[in-house]
């Protein structure tokens, strides 16, 4: 496959959300032609001002471009787009690339692979890790699966949108690696809200607390910002709990397929599940709100949060 060049290959974008807005802009500004589609046609609007057009459908876009991009929130959703009559196999050109950047389940991706070699088009799951500032400062880490020679071809724009890219091996295995990181990025999360939760128990004051985590060793770059937007009760997405959750459940979906022992990604997933399930639209970070209240920790006031203490005198 020939090099893919911002003068003259034309990209299309399905899923204008919270990571797609950011990568499908960072594209455009750096000169590539980019046509959007998102269910809600509002969000696609919103890159016209960058230089984008908009598509009344995925059939429309997927006719009209060399490569579509696509960053969907779950594999019914990836499927539908490019499966079905109106989908993308159905409207692509032959010859032309697809690169999934969707969190999916291997086999969807190697699903993907298998109907656009039917319809003559190459297809790359190409997963990202990272979380709405990374992607709009173009800090992004991708993980690849697919042709080699594909992936290659698709450096150009790899570089606007990552600061790494990594080529993993066949189809579904850059969805693999992708589940593999956020394994860690669940269970670490909620390792810090254990942390958090202990310390506040213990009587040390919340916001010194946050502030010296997010200074040690033990505490991943990922995680860092988490601790410095909970230490102001900023718990609005950047990477939605409801999202964590679903990749939890494509985690462990893998493990038993592999037959792989995870016991502390199900206790993890347990509580980022109730977390998730109180309703609103928070980030995964929340997870140490769950802690806090599991702990019978009072409300924060001026950084010191208060422990309960039962009528012996003991923290409970």
């Amino acid at each position: 496959m020939k090099p893919i060049r911002q003068e003259k290959d034309r990209l299309g974008f399905v899923g204008i959300g919270y990571m797609g807005r950011p990568i499908a802009r960072r594209l455009l500004e750096s000169g590539f032609k980019l046509t959007a589609y998102d269910r809600d046609h509002t969000k696609a609007e919103k890159l016209i001002q960058y230089g984008g057009t908009v598509a009344r459908s995925v059939a429309e876009l997927s006719s009209g471009c060399d490569v579509v991009l696509s960053c969907l929130p779950s594999d019914k959703a990836v499927l539908d787009a490019y499966r079905e009559s109106d989908g993308v196999f159905a409207n692509a050109r032959r010859g032309s690339l697809v690169i999934d950047l969707s969190t999916v389940y291997p086999e969807t991706s190697q699903e993907l692979s298998r109907l656009g070699a039917e319809r003559g088009v190459e297809v790359l799951d190409v997963t990202i890790s990272g979380s709405t500032p990374t992607a709009e400062n173009g800090l992004l880490t991708l993980f690849g699966g697919g042709d080699k020679e594909c992936f290659d071809a698709a450096e150009s724009i790899f570089r606007v949108i990552a600061k790494k890219y990594f080529y993993l091996g066949p189809s579904g295995s850059g969805a693999a690696m992708k589940l593999v990181v956020n394994s860690l990025l669940g269970i670490g999360m909620q390792a810090i809200a254990e942390a958090v939760a202990l310390g506040e128990k213990a009587g040390l004051n919340r916001n010194r607390l946050l502030d010296v985590l997010s200074q040690t060793a033990v505490v991943a770059p990922a995680h860092v910002g988490k601790l410095e937007r909970a230490m102001k009760s900023d718990y609005s997405p950047q990477f939605p709990i409801r999202l964590m959750n679903k990749d939890f459940g494509l985690i462990l979906n893998l493990a038993a397929a592999v037959g792989a022992r995870m016991p502390a990604t199900g206790a993890a997933f347990e509580i980022n599940a109730r977390q998730s399930e109180e309703g609103a639209e928070q980030d995964f970070s929340a997870v140490i709100l769950q802690m806090e209240k599991r702990a019978h920790l009072g409300a924060a006031k001026n950084g010191q949060t208060r422990s309960v203490v039962n009528s012996a005198g003991k923290f409970i």
